[in-house]
C-alpha cells in the first residue's frame, strides 16, 4: 500500500509499505485524511518522533476486515479515535483515558492514517451515518476535542462568551457555543474575512484584538465574559483571555502555548477568582457526541475545508499550505 512517510524533519515522501494485518484488530480502508497543527509540528520537527513514521491522525474510511468482536461489519463507514490508551493505569480507570500515562497518538507515537489502510482495535472506531459527508468526516476528530473542552465548563443563555483565534478550532467552538443556546458571542481575530465568517456562524460581533474589550463590555452590559475560549495558542492571547474574562469567569486554554513571552497577569487570576481549564484531547463519548452534532446539523464542517488534494501531493503541500493564511482545514484523498 502507499503511505506518506516522514523520514526526517521536513522530509516526507509517498512510499510503498507493507499493508497492516488484522492481528486482533479491524482493518480500515482509508478514504480521506485531515491535516492539523500537530501534524505541522511533527513535519517541521518541533514534535519529535521516531523515524520513519507514517503521519496523520484524522481520517474517515470503510471497514474492510472487521475486528474479532464483530462490533461493526465490513463496509461500515468509520472515524478512528487517534488516542491509544492502556485501559489499566489510574487515569484510565478514573475515566481520564485522554491523559493515559502509557498512551500515545496515531501519527506521532504509532504509525498513523496517511496511508491506504489502517489497523486499529475496533473499540477505537466510531460509525458514521450516511448524512455525514466524506469531506466532513475527517474534521470530526478536531470537533471531538472541542466537545471535550466545552464539557468542562458551564455557560447559560444570557452569558457572554468569547472566542479568541479563528482557525478551525475557533470556528468549531463558536458553533458549539451557539448550539448551547448562547446568543452573546464575541469573536476575536485580526482577519477580516474570518470576522465575516464568524458573523455568519452566530457571533454577535467579530472584532480585532484592540477592540475586544469594548465589544465585550457592550455585549455583556459591563459584566465581562463568563467564558473565554483561547484558540490561538500564544502566551499573549492567553494573557488577553485572562484580561477579558469577567469576575468569576472561566478561561479555557484550548490553544497549546509552547513558549514563554512576557508572563501572565497573575494578579487578575486572584482578583477575579478565575477558573483556568487546560483541556487535552478527547474521550470516546466526545467523539460520539461530535458525530451526533454533525449528523443533526447543529455543527457545519464543510465550510472549514479549504483545500482538497490527492495524497501524492502531500509532501509539497505540507510545506506550502501549513503556513498559508488562507488555509483552514486541508484534506488529502487517499483512495
Amino acid at each position: 500500500m502507499k503511505a506518506l512517510v516522514l523520514e526526517a524533519a521536513g522530509s516526507a515522501h509517498v512510499r510503498e509499505v507493507a499493508k497492516p494485518v488484522a492481528d486482533g484488530r479491524a482493518v480500515v480502508r482509508v478514504e480521506r485524511v485531515g491535516v492539523c497543527g500537530t501534524d505541522a509540528s511533527i513535519f517541521k520537527g518541533k514534535i519529535k518522533v521516531a523515524y520513519p513514521r507514517i503521519m496523520g491522525h484524522e481520517m474517515v474510511g470503510v471497514i474492510e476486515t472487521p475486528g474479532p468482536m464483530g462490533l461493526f461489519p465490513a463496509g461500515t463507514r468509520v472515524v478512528a479515535d487517534p488516542g491509544a490508551a492502556c485501559g489499566y493505569c489510574h487515569l484510565c480507570r478514573a475515566d481520564r483515558a485522554n491523559l493515559c500515562l502509557n498512551g500515545g497518538l496515531l501519527g506521532r507515537d504509532l504509525d498513523g492514517v496517511f496511508a491506504d489502510y489502517l489497523a486499529v482495535p475496533e473499540t477505537f472506531l466510531h460509525p458514521l451515518p450516511e448524512t455525514v459527508a466524506p469531506d466532513d468526516a475527517p474534521v470530526l476528530q478536531v470537533l471531538g476535542t472541542c466537545v471535550h473542552a466545552q464539557s468542562q465548563f458551564s455557560i447559560f443563555p444570557g452569558d457572554t462568551a468569547v472566542v479568541i483565534g479563528l482557525g478551525v478550532t475557533g470556528f468549531l467552538h463558536l458553533q458549539l457555543l451557539k448550539a448551547r443556546g448562547i446568543t452573546s458571542i464575541v469573536a476575536v481575530t485580526r482577519s477580516e474575512w474570518k470576522q465575516e465568517m464568524a458573523l455568519g456562524w452566530g457571533a454577535t460581533v467579530a472584532v480585532g484584538p484592540d477592540a475586544a474589550k469594548a465589544a465585550i463590555a457592550e455585549a455583556s452590559q459591563g459584566r465581562g465574559a463568563a467564558v473565554v475560549v483561547e484558540c490561538a495558542g500564544y502566551e499573549s492571547t492567553l494573557s488577553q483571555a485572562i484580561d477579558l474574562a469577567g469576575h468569576g469567569g472561566t478561561v479555557s486554554a484550548f490553544g497549546t502555548v509552547t513558549h514563554r513571552d512576557s508572563g501572565l497577569p497573575y494578579y487578575q487570576l486572584y482578583h477575579k477568582e478565575l477558573t483556568i481549564l487546560n483541556p487535552r484531547a478527547a474521550l470516546p463519548r466526545d467523539y460520539s457526541r461530535a458525530v451526533q452534532l454533525v449528523a443533526q446539523g447543529s455543527v457545519e464542517l464543510a465550510p472549514l475545508v479549504t483545500h482538497r488534494l490527492p495524497i501524492e501531493e502531500a509532501p509539497g503541500a505540507l510545506g506550502d499550505l501549513i503556513n498559508d493564511p488562507s488555509a483552514l482545514k486541508i484534506l488529502f484523498e487517499v483512495s
